[in-house]
């Protein structure tokens, strides 16, 4: 039997790009429809009936598994939720939508709204007639409309890949600088002498020898493990920001190395950027490896 609007309406679920369409059986993703079997469909809607809540396992059980099914439960339970995971881009260890409690069963953590009646309809009429939907529906725009947010930083949830490329880029720009400082000692002391005269200039060369040797393998570090998505990342990096925001502070005044070329003010601008750097890197890894309480 053709369902009414209204009841449509309260079986239409969004969160964030996703919409889940309960009586059609459908999970679409910005409109195109994803691929995703019956047992993991109804498992993600008794979770997203339940947002916010912690579904049991044994509930689970009892749902979509009868008592007369002669399954290995535990087995194509974590199937369905992997198969859940893995359509929405989601992980274990980092999750945004599907957080796993051990021992006890699962909770929906991402902000979800039931689409209403009317604009349902409207997206129906407008679909069948081969329309655009109409552009004066109220969308869901806010948090709490859909819209997944970091849970410290309180912005929108941007895709781990580009992140991720972000912070291996800061990291080979590194040690570029450490490599072309390294490889031109002499030029730094010229450089350093030129405004530092006798044993200060001597400083400047060490400290540039020193840092930039420890600084070499902390990069090939960074890079390695965001090579390799080392999901302990944020920890990691949380007990060497203070050694991270040391080093980067010290090379922030590398661009005066190049005086000459660029000159003052390029050095100033290059110097007043590189300072929030390390400040940029720990919310890229805060962001691509959110800690779990």
């Amino acid at each position: 039997m053709p369902m009414s609007p209204s009841n449509r309406g309260s079986s239409l679920l969004r969160f964030g790009v996703f919409e889940v369409d309960l009586a059609a059986g459908e999970l679409r993703k910005n409109g195109a429809r994803i691929r995703l079997q019956e047992q993991p469909f109804q498992v993600l809607a008794a979770l997203l009936q339940n947002a916010g809540q912690v579904v049991t396992r044994d509930h689970l059980r009892e749902k979509i598994w009868p008592a007369d099914t002669f399954v290995d439960f535990d087995h194509s339970l974590n199937t369905a939720v992997n198969k859940i995971r893995e359509a929405l881009g989601d992980f274990a260890s980092s999750p945004r939508f599907l957080e796993t409690l051990a021992r006890r069963g699962y909770r929906f953590i991402a902000p979800v709204d039931s689409v209403a009646a009317a604009e349902s309809a409207a997206l129906d009429m407008g679909t069948r007639a081969g329309a655009p939907a109409p552009r004066n529906l109220n969308y869901p725009t806010t948090p709490a409309a859909g819209i997944v947010l970091h849970s410290e930083l309180h912005v929108p949830i941007p895709r781990r890949g580009l992140v991720r490329a972000l912070f291996a880029l800061i990291q080979v720009m590194y040690l570029v600088f450490y490599l072309n400082g390294l490889a031109h000692l002499h030029g730094v002391d010229r450089v350093a002498s030129s405004f530092l005269p006798g044993w200060r200039a001597l400083v400047i060369v060490g400290a540039v020898l020193v840092t930039g040797a420890a600084g070499i393998p902390l990069r090939f570090y960074l890079l390695s493990a965001v090579a390799f998505d080392f999901r302990k990342l944020a920890e990691t990096f949380g007990r060497l920001f203070p050694f991270v925001l040391a080093l980067d502070q010290l090379w922030a005044i590398a661009p005066f190395l190049l005086l000459p070329q660029i000159g003052v003010g390029m050095a100033f601008a290059a110097t007043a950027a590189l300072l929030y750097v390390p400040f940029s890197e720990r919310t890229l890894v805060r962001l691509a490896y959110p800690l779990q309480s």
